[in-house]
């Protein structure tokens, strides 16, 4: 079984490629501007997934409400008092069959570019997810996209009737819309609506409000909401909505994509979801469906209702974000996860998306590092996905006053925007502090233990927190203990979520042995967030012991049929300079990639100068030389992260030989990567990303005609 973890990138592209730094409050498209779907380029991307992602969730992506004019070709304008901003709210769709105007660089190709950002995706090695919004759509939704045997949303209703089983929208009879706001809102004329519809978020009168969804309209799945009963059901015969909505599905399905996130599902009918589901997957058996639920009552209704994953805000989100504010005690986590034990792994966990404020926000802890405990914990904990949101790598504190979004702790999904975090991170890095850098490393390292070691995406879980309560040795109110297995391969993982330097001792029971099926006996075990090696006791009813920093934790990884000197990884006497080391690691990789040939054999890696050589087919000229410099440069100033896996020789990836270690390696091998650039096992010193390597100068080459060597000399010069 080589099943992975779900891991979702959650992204917006209006904002993510948007590099125009003007950023004016309630600036227009003209002077704010707006990311396209071109900017998730192949580099981008190929960023994206190193850092760990699977799927990218391509938010907005669906033809909306906007206030910016798209007239010249076709596309209906709406009227600026049901538009929530200049941009306009990704959920108030006014064409379910086309694609966001903003986001294309040629409008009038809109649909193939979405289509091309499909394949891109795919190329990269990830999976395409997309918005459904079933509850509700614009006021003024009209397809101009939809195909041609296709009736448009309410063209057939009978606007006499409040409710009638085969209209697609519920009406308010006799009543024009008339909200308890401006209708002008700067127009030539005001809005018109008559017969009013019903609001979005369940208001079936004619006036709703300033808070409420002004700007949508409710979808009629075939209940009555307001029949002398209270409430009644009508799915026989089918719905012509239910109809319509399964097309939309399967519309999009065929384009490619491999799910949908589906908008605020339990305002939908279980009924309309099971008969949804059940075709759509007939056709596409592997296609996901995520659906946005804030009712833990009603998870299991959804699930099996064809739903594969369900949110968990109600749930893990408000407890660890209460955790990390130090309003609930770590241990609250075990009770959490407890109260969905059967469906635990069709929940969806994460610590931010565009409804919730930034983790760095000032309302929710003001520092991004605060929450890698509570990464740590969602993304190791079980096999369910976990997802993170375009610049929350970054710790983007979403403290803009945008426009229509007040400065309120989120990112805005109603204006034209730059977000710095972004912007920074994957189009301008040299802007980056060091600490964002360092956050987005640890990102990097936890989500790609999530999916590279088989204990996490598809071992057992034991919690060990009953077997740990408050002592002078463990804490229960800041610490996070459990483990993970499977087949040989174990995973110690204490979290502190505390500000402070802690040693703790954590008691590993008989029964985790018993469950788990481990024996007693000392193991070599190696942190797989900083690499070091220890000691662990695996004794019944004794304690292991651990020193942790603040806001971090340890991942001691272990295997139970290795003696304990396996992770004992040939250690040599040799001193380093992890600069130029790391500099021999990318020379290796642009000579392969230049010249065909193979890693070097022959290195003298030192701090002064060092020497390295090649065995090539030829000579390289004058230019070529020049080349190799000037693409070394490149790459340090790209700053790739550098990091390290623990991989046993059985498990060795494919784009990795073993050809150049000793006889007597042991049996579990580290890897060091280089970005995606390149990755070859090592025990040596690296610096913790490629800028740390300072600026690479060739001193000269020598060329061997009889042996075909090709010697260059280099140095680093680090600031």
């Amino acid at each position: 079984m080589n099943k992975k973890k779900i891991i979702i990138y959650q992204t917006l592209p209006r904002l993510f490629g948007n590099r125009n730094l003007t950023r004016r409050v309630n600036g227009t498209l003209a002077e704010n501007g707006c990311g396209k779907m071109s900017d998730f380029d192949a580099p981008t991307l190929r960023r994206i997934h190193t850092l760990g992602a699977t799927h990218i969730w391509y938010t907005g992506v669906i033809r909306h409400a906007t206030d910016t004019d798209y007239t010249r070709f076709g596309i209906p304008r709406q009227h600026p008092a049901v538009v929530k901003g200049l941009a306009g709210s990704p959920y108030a769709i006014t064409d379910y069959y086309d694609i966001d105007p903003d986001l294309a660089d040629d409008v009038e190709h809109r649909m193939e570019e979405w289509t091309q950002l499909i394949d891109r995706t795919h190329a990269a090695g990830m999976q395409v997810i997309m918005d459904f919004v079933p509850n509700h759509v614009a006021r003024q939704y009209h397809s101009i996209a939809k195909p041609a045997t296709v009736k448009d949303l309410g063209q057939d209703d009978n606007t006499d009737k409040h409710f009638d089983q085969q209209n697609n929208f519920y009406y308010c009879t006799g009543q024009p819309f008339a909200p308890q706001f401006d209708l002008q809102a700067g127009a030539a004329q005001p809005y018109a609506e008559m017969p009013a519809k019903a609001t979005g978020n369940d208001r079936f009168d004619n006036h709703p409000g300033i808070n409420d969804w002004y700007e949508t309209v409710k979808l009629n799945y075939g209940i009555d909401y307001c029949d002398a009963g209270g409430r009644s059901r009508h799915f026989d015969p089918v719905p012509n909505t239910w109809i319509k909505m399964t097309d939309i599905l399967l519309f999009w399905a065929a384009k490619g994509i491999d799910g949908f996130r589906c908008d605020m599902v339990e305002m939908v009918p279980t009924e309309f979801w099971i008969y949804a589901t059940q075709i759509v997957k007939e056709r596409y058996p592997q296609l996901l469906f995520i659906g946005e639920v804030y009712d833990p009552e009603q998870y299991r209704s959804y699930i099996n209702s064809g739903f594969d994953y369900l949110y968990d805000k109600v749930g893990m989100y408000d407890c660890l974000r209460a955790v990390i504010r130090g309003e609930r005690p770590a241990s609250s986590i075990t009770y959490q996860w407890q109260s969905t034990g059967d469906i635990t792994d069709h929940m969806l966990y994460f610590l931010e998306n565009h409804d919730e404020q930034r983790i760095a926000s000032d309302y929710f802890c003001g520092d991004a590092h605060k929450a890698l405990p509570a990464i740590m914990a969602s993304a190791l904990m079980r096999t369910n996905p976990f997802m993170i949101y375009a610049g929350q790598e970054y710790g983007e504190p979403g403290m803009d006053r945008e426009g229509f979004s007040g400065t309120d702790g989120r990112t805005t999904i109603f204006d034209y925007w730059t977000v710095d975090a972004i912007y920074k991170g994957y189009f301008k890095r040299n802007a980056l502090t060091t600490q964002q850098k360092q956050l987005a490393l640890q990102y990097q390292k936890i989500l790609r233990i999530a999916n590279r070691e088989k204990a996490v995406r598809q071992g057992a879980f034991f919690d060990l927190m009953y077997a740990n309560p408050q002592s002078w040795q463990f804490d229960p109110h800041t610490q996070f203990a459990f483990l993970r297995k499977q087949d040989d391969d174990a995973l110690l993982v204490i979290i502190n979520f505390s500000d402070r330097r802690v040693h703790v001792n954590v008691n590993l029971p008989g029964h985790a042995f018993d469950y788990l099926g481990m024996t007693e006996r000392d193991v070599t075990a190696v942190d797989l967030l900083t690499g070091e090696t220890v000691i662990l006791p695996l004794k019944r009813d004794t304690t292991v012991p651990a020193d942790i920093r603040p806001h971090t934790g340890r991942i001691y990884k272990f295997s139970m049929k290795m003696e304990n000197s396996a992770y004992v990884l040939n250690e040599h006497n040799k001193e380093e300079f992890p600069p130029a080391h790391t500099a021999e690691h990318l020379l290796n990789q642009v000579m392969i990639r230049m010249f065909g040939c193979e890693r070097s054999r022959n290195a003298h890696i030192e701090r002064k100068k060092s020497k390295i050589t090649y065995i090539l087919d030829r000579k390289p000229d004058r230019k070529q030389e020049k080349a190799i410099e000037t693409q070394m440069n490149e790459l340090i100033d790209q700053d790739l992260p550098v990091t390290y896996e623990y991989v046993d020789r059985n498990h060795i990836p494919a784009d990795v030989t073993l050809d150049r270690l000793p006889d007597d390696a042991s049996e579990t091998i580290r890897l060091v990567r280089i970005g995606h650039f390149d990755v070859c096992p090592c025990i040596g010193k690296h610096v913790r990303s490629t800028a740390q390597i300072g600026r690479f100068e060739l001193l000269g080459t020598n060329w061997d005609e009889a042996t075909h060597a090709f010697r260059i000399r280099f140095k680093v010069i680090t600031t």
